[in-house]
């Protein structure tokens, strides 16, 4: 199944903005897309376009679409980072089905320490 087609599961209803890469162009578009959050305020969906579709625009737009695709690449990279820590500093690449209980258990220690790990690196840059 494509990503796009799962989006509407990934979604709490609870967001101001949702931010993804080209694989989930048109998820707004959707039947079952969410629209509104639980607060009634309409979701902004930021989803980056493919290349090809900057480089077929005029060449004064493109500069300023290439920005704005580069603004919402910076949001996402910022969430994949801890996903890249978990998997090659911890050596989290295979799941081993042993209970969801101690998966889930495993997993919240490792994103912590990912955390920390983040948040050390911006204190030794100070």
């Amino acid at each position: 199944m494509s990503d796009v087609a799962e989006t509407s599961q990934l979604l709490n209803g609870a967001e101001d903005e949702v931010y993804g890469d080209s694989g989930y162009l048109g998820a707004k578009k959707r039947e079952e897309a969410i629209t509104t959050n639980t607060n009634g305020k309409k979701i902004r969906y930021k989803i980056n376009k493919r290349p090809s579709m900057i480089h077929k625009n005029p060449g004064g737009k493109r500069g300023q679409q290439k920005r704005r695709e580069h603004e919402k690449s910076s949001v996402w990279a910022k969430v994949e980072h801890v996903f890249g820590i978990v998997k090659k500093q911890f050596r989290y690449r295979k799941t081993r089905y042993r209970g969801l209980v101690k998966t889930a258990a495993s997993l919240y220690m490792r994103f912590t320490l990912a955390n920390l790990i983040l948040a050390d690196r911006r204190g030794l840059a100070a």
